[in-house]
């Protein structure tokens, strides 16, 4: 079991680490957020379902529930992160982004940040 609680750990450790906000962005990302609660979740599923299967391994399964978890939280956050985007055009006809409706958090289409 020490080996499941092991697994566990790193996986939302990792998946935490391999989805990060390229333009500095302080606040945690949907897709971090959303990726490590689905590396839990599966991790801890995967280490219940193969400690009940015959002859079955609770960390390889939760090693593989892990990934499973993490990669479907993630692919969700995006989504999210995706929809919480809003687009604009200034003056000069150029397109940004604003996160939230929040005017303070906007990037230019190449990713520096507007302000």
């Amino acid at each position: 079991m020490n080996k499941a609680i092991l697994a566990i750990g790193a996986a939302g450790l990792l998946a935490s680490a391999c989805a990060t906000d390229p333009y500095g962005n302080p606040t945690t990302s949907e897709t971090v957020r959303q990726g490590a609660i689905g590396a839990g979740i599966g991790a801890v599923a995967g280490a219940i379902i193969g400690n009940n299967v015959g002859g079955g391994n609770a960390a390889t399964g939760a090693a593989i529930g892990a990934a499973v978890g993490g990669a479907a939280g993630a692919i969700r956050g995006s989504n999210q992160d995706r929809a919480n985007q809003q687009r604009y055009r200034d003056s000069q006809g150029r397109y940004y982004y604003c996160y939230d409706g929040r005017q303070t958090e906007c990037y230019w289409e190449n990713g520096q940040r507007r302000y």
